[in-house]
């Protein structure tokens, strides 16, 4: 009843010893996918200021009638 249970689990096992090959990354396509990111993203800032401006506009030509 004193033992403490030995209990083998996932967490204890010990890390695959596995070696992985040593690949080499290239700078163009980190930059490539990097360029990529801020591409998308600065077209989802553009769409918004347009939508932005375009709802003001709207909403200054509505009020001023």
């Amino acid at each position: 009843m004193n033992e403490t249970p030995k209990i083998i689990g996932e967490t204890d096992k010990p890390l695959n010893a596995i070696e992985k090959e040593n690949k080499k990354v290239d700078i163009n396509v980190l930059k490539a996918r990097a360029k990529a990111i801020e591409d998308k993203e600065n077209t989802k800032n553009k769409i918004a200021i347009i939508f932005f401006l375009l709802v003001l506009s709207v909403t200054g030509i509505y009020f001023s009638i």
